[in-house]
C-alpha cells in the first residue's frame, strides 16, 4: 500500500475547510433571507394610517417640497413658514389689500429701475440688466390640462356620490363639507389657507416622528369606529333605498 503523500493530505484538508465554510455561509444566507421574509411579513401586517404603503416622504411627492414639509431642510422650511406668516399678518391683522400691495411694489420697483437707468448716464456705468420674462406656451398648456383633469375628476366623484352607491363615502363627504362650512363661518379664506399651510408644515412632521404611536392609536380608533358603524348600518343605513349598481346603457 502506497504511503500517503503529505501534500495531498494538506490539499484535502484545505478543500474540506473551504467546503465547510461554503456550507456555513450558505446556511447563514438562508437564515438571513428567512429572517428578512419574516420581517417583511410582520411589517406588512402592521396597521398604517389610511392604509398607506409608502413612506411619508414619498407620499408628499419626494424631493425638495417633501423636505420642506418634513423639516429635512430646516432653513428652507423656516423661510417658507415665516414668509407665509408674514403674508397672513400683513393681509389679515394689518388689513392690507392685495391690489394695494401689488401696486405699491410695482411703483417702488419701477421708480428704482427708472432712476437707476437714467443715473448710469451721469456716472458712466452700465445700465441695470432687466430680464425678459416670457411664460412658455408648453407650461401654460400643461397647467390648463392638469387643471381640467382634476376638475373632471372632482365632477366624476360628485356624480358617483350623488348616485347613491356608497353610503359611507356619502356620509364622509357630507360631514367634511359641514366641517368646512363651520370653519369658513368662523374665518375667511386667507386664514383658512394659512391654517392649512401651517398644518402641512406640522402634522406630517409630527406623524413622521411619532409614526408607530399614531398608527397604534389609529388602529384602535378604527376598530371602534367599525363597530359603531356596523350597528348604525344594521339599524338605519341598510334600510335606505340605493341607486342602481350599474348605469343603464345608452341605446
Amino acid at each position: 500500500m502506497a504511503a500517503e503523500q503529505p501534500g495531498e493530505t494538506l490539499i484535502e484538508k484545505i478543500k474540506e475547510k473551504i467546503h465547510g465554510e461554503d456550507s456555513s455561509s450558505s446556511d447563514s444566507d438562508d437564515e438571513k433571507s428567512k429572517a428578512s421574509e419574516v420581517a417583511e411579513a410582520v411589517k406588512s401586517k402592521i396597521f398604517r394610517l389610511f392604509g398607506r404603503e409608502k413612506p411619508v416622504h414619498r407620499i408628499l411627492g419626494g424631493g425638495k417640497p417633501a423636505d420642506v414639509f418634513l423639516w429635512k431642510n430646516k432653513k428652507a422650511s423656516a423661510i417658507v413658514l415665516g414668509g407665509a406668516t408674514a403674508i397672513w399678518v400683513l393681509f389679515e391683522l394689518m388689513e392690507y389689500h392685495l391690489l394695494t400691495l401689488v401696486c405699491h411694489c410695482l411703483i417702488l420697483s419701477l421708480a428704482i429701475l427708472f432712476l437707476w437707468s437714467n443715473a448710469t448716464t451721469f456716472i458712466n456705468k452700465s445700465p441695470p440688466h432687466i430680464p425678459e420674462v416670457i411664460i412658455p406656451e408648453d407650461l401654460s398648456v400643461n397647467i390648463a390640462l392638469s387643471l381640467r383633469y382634476e376638475i373632471n375628476r372632482g365632477f366624476a366623484a360628485l356624480r358617483e356620490i350623488a348616485a347613491g352607491r356608497d353610503v359611507k363615502k356619502f356620509l364622509a363627504v357630507i360631514v367634511g363639507l359641514w366641517v368646512l362650512s363651520v370653519i369658513g363661518n368662523c374665518c375667511n379664506f386667507l386664514t383658512l389657507f394659512y391654517i392649512a399651510f401651517v398644518t402641512l408644515h406640522t402634522v406630517p412632521f409630527l406623524y413622521d416622528k411619532y409614526e408607530d404611536q399614531v398608527d397604534s392609536f389609529a388602529e384602535k380608533a378604527t376598530v371602534e369606529f367599525k363597530k359603531h358603524y356596523a350597528v348604525i348600518h344594521a339599524k338605519y343605513l341598510s334600510k335606505i333605498p340605493r341607486g342602481p349598481l350599474k348605469d343603464k346603457k345608452v341605446q
